[in-house]
């Protein structure tokens, strides 16, 4: 259940989500994360959300051995309807040197359509890395489980 900060804070989100128009190949979410987190906790809340029937544009299934990485990575961007960035040491570590993730952060720190997820780490800590996403109102997996976590996502995508 959503904390009344959290209905506040997402309300904006949820309506430019209803308002991208849905294509035959539109994903749910983009899911952003460090490359060192492919194989644990972005696995992890990409099969969650799966399993909520939530479409996850996720560089592990999404990218194919051989084509160009960024732009893949581009198209995903472009055919989700809203991003989460799954914020964990790993990322607020190699955010600084201008990483493939902090190319698809500055994408999605361009529109209304993200929500960070605060992972074994602190918003305190993303703050001092990215003040921009840090002040993006989002989930934090010290206050509830991840599954917990991927249900409030699944029901801010659902149509």
């Amino acid at each position: 259940m959503y904390t009344s900060a959290e209905v506040a804070a997402l309300t904006p989100v949820r309506r430019s989500v209803e308002q991208r128009v849905s294509t035959p190949d539109r994903r749910d979410v983009f899911l952003c994360h460090a490359w060192e987190d492919r194989k644990g906790a972005a696995t992890e809340l990409h099969d969650l959300l799966e399993s909520l029937s939530v479409s996850v544009w996720f560089s592990e299934k999404d990218v194919v051995l051989g084509t160009p990485l960024l732009r893949e990575i581009d198209k995903g961007l472009a055919k989700s309807r809203v991003g989460i960035v799954l914020v964990t040491p790993a990322l607020l570590r190699v955010l600084p040197r201008e990483s493939i993730a902090d190319k698809e952060l500055s994408a999605l720190l361009a529109t209304d359509l993200l929500v960070p997820i605060v992972h074994n780490t602190t918003y305190e800590a993303l703050r001092d890395v990215s003040p921009l996403l840090g002040s993006r109102t989002g989930l934090s997996t010290a206050e509830e489980p991840m599954a917990d976590v991927a249900a409030k996502l699944a029901e801010l995508v659902a149509p």
